[in-house]
């Protein structure tokens, strides 16, 4: 629509893309608004005419399969609220915790230590998908429990994987975000689920999936409703042996090229060794990535998973140290200024440089 365009005559577009039988999502920015027309069996040649309609500055196909997910259809970087702290502002958000909940004392003593280091989420698995039906699978209901707890005493805003549908509501009742976890990614039936959940929801993306798909499985949380969608790099299979997965660096630009969704690294899960989380947040971090989740745990070597990807506690003040040179020169290339970690307890780049 055009700078001048009215609300009435908005109206008259989104009624109109109705009409030639579209789904119309609005996108209102400060100068303009977007009306974008979705679906398929709709008559293209009605859409075509609205070039006329007044208010209407011009009429542009979205080339890419991902409608609502691409750059045409909001050109402005989205930014998702997780329970006060924002992803996508141009701060780093920081996501740390166990992989999964295994008691009280440890979920506590890590929300505490993340919290001192700069961390502004939590993560914790209460449902885990393992690989091996003999592996821990989580705590269930109790880990919940505990999550809403530790939530409560430190006011870190919670990140908690759903595996099921059926699980949706009374995730969504202890936690302030909801994790599709990589081999969900192309569970359907979750995704539209979720679309109607009234929480943000962390994609992550599949072990085995292209960036294009990745990003078709987010416009399926937008179509159904849910604009509150980060996306997360977690490494990639490749025919590398010496790593669990291979991070995907440049998918992360790529999406952020390609989609206004804020996207974030897990060099956890993209590497599987402890002594490449550092670098590899170093290097999310530079190319501009919107925050890391990463996995912390007070003793690694007695964890119930993921032990040799998880960070001891002076291993990630170590990792948070070394964030203050590229997120510095991230922000001098765009132009930033303020707080770099986001959150109730932002940091600065000086308190950065002095930990």
């Amino acid at each position: 629509m055009s700078e001048q365009a009215t609300s009435e005559q908005v109206q008259h577009v989104i009624d109109r893309v109705k009409e030639a039988g579209y789904q119309a999502h609005v996108t209102r920015g400060e100068e303009r608004t977007i009306v974008a027309a979705v679906g398929s069996g709709g008559r293209r040649h009605e859409l075509e005419a609205l070039a006329a309609a007044a208010g209407v500055a011009e009429v542009v196909p979205i080339a890419q399969p991902f409608k609502l997910v691409s750059r045409q259809a909001n050109p402005h970087r989205t930014v998702v609220n997780v329970g006060g702290v924002p992803i996508g502002d141009g701060s780093f958000a920081v996501i740390a915790g166990p992989c999964s909940v295994e008691s009280r004392e440890q979920l506590f003593s890590t929300a505490h230590a993340i919290k001192a280091a700069g961390a502004t989420l939590l993560r914790g698995g209460a449902y885990k998908p393992r690989t091996s039906p003999y592996e821990f699978q989580g705590l269930g209901v109790e880990a919940l429990r505990l999550l809403r707890e530790v939530r409560e005493t430190t006011g870190l805003p919670v990140v908690t994987e759903v595996m099921a549908t059926e699980d949706v509501d009374l995730i969504c009742e202890h936690a302030d975000m909801l994790q599709v976890g990589a081999r969900n990614m192309q569970n359907f039936s979750l995704l539209r689920r979720l679309a109607l959940a009234e929480k943000p929801v962390l994609l992550k993306r599949g072990p085995s999936a292209s960036v294009k798909e990745w990003l078709l499985a987010a416009e399926y949380l937008l179509a159904g409703g849910n604009r509150n969608v980060v996306l997360c790099e977690r490494g990639i299979k490749t025919f590398e042996t010496e790593t669990r997965n291979t991070l995907d660096l440049a998918s992360i630009a790529l999406a952020r090229e390609l989609s206004h969704l804020p996207v974030i690294a897990d060099p956890s899960h993209g590497t599987g060794r402890r002594s490449l989380i550092a670098p590899m947040s170093r290097a999310a971090a530079a190319l501009g990535a919107d925050g890391l989740i990463v996995e912390v745990h007070p003793c690694p070597e007695r964890a119930l998973s993921d032990g040799a990807q998880s960070l001891d506690f002076a291993g990630f003040r170590d990792v948070m140290n070394g964030l203050a040179q590229p997120l510095r020169e991230t922000m001098r290339k765009e132009n930033l200024e303020g707080p770099i970690i986001g959150g109730d307890a932002r940091l600065g780049l000086n308190q950065l440089d002095q930990r």
